[in-house]
């Protein structure tokens, strides 16, 4: 009994079967549209959330133990710590050391592991889609997952400063806006 099902392809007799698509490569596959690039994730995290980070944690030292605004300041800035420690350990390439006590160092020591973790990873493959023929997670959208939770837990962060420290946007926005030519000089000059 010869049975073949309908949707499989059968040969004619002498004729050669179709030859199988060509495998897939790391380096042939487009890079994902969706996954911004590593070096972009690097300036992110290295230059913008360090920033960020420093000018949202300076206030907290001001605070009192006792004063009621502290303890959600701090259930937040242990999430931002959480969520670096998954951003290097999705990026990992290194163990993590001991983590300090205070926790404006341990944000420090987070943030120094995730970008040297960062650092180490390999630009080729971060974005790109990996083979079919591999049977392998992509380890791109986990990273740049990753790497947004800590951006959200950054900004779930500023209400509560804002209510330590006033001046917090002006400092969150100083340097947003440079003037590259400033006024020329016979602009102030009265017209007359």
């Amino acid at each position: 009994m010869d049975s073949t099902l309908a949707t499989e392809v059968t040969a004619q007799p002498g004729e050669k079967p179709a030859a199988l698509p060509p495998l897939e490569t790391l380096v042939t596959n487009d890079r994902m549209r969706h996954i911004p690039g590593i070096e972009w994730m690097i300036r992110k995290t290295d230059v913008d959330l360090r920033k960020r980070l420093e000018n949202l944690l300076s206030p907290i030292g001001s605070l009192e133990n006792d004063d009621p605004r502290r303890p959600p300041i701090e259930a937040e800035v242990k999430r931002i710590v959480q969520a670096l420690d998954r951003l290097a350990e999705i990026a990992k390439h290194s163990r993590p050391t001991h983590h300090p006590t205070d926790l404006t160092q341990r944000v420090n020591a987070s943030l120094a592991h995730a970008v040297a973790n960062l650092r180490a990873v390999d630009g080729n493959v971060v974005g790109r889609r990996i083979p079919y023929n591999v049977f392998e997670r992509s380890k791109s959208e986990p990273l740049y997952g990753a790497l947004l939770a800590v951006i959200s837990a950054t900004y779930r962060l500023v209400p509560l400063i804002r209510q330590v420290d006033a001046r917090l946007d002006e400092r969150l926005m100083d340097g947003l806006v440079v003037l590259q030519n400033p006024v020329d000089e016979r602009m102030l000059r009265p017209i007359a």
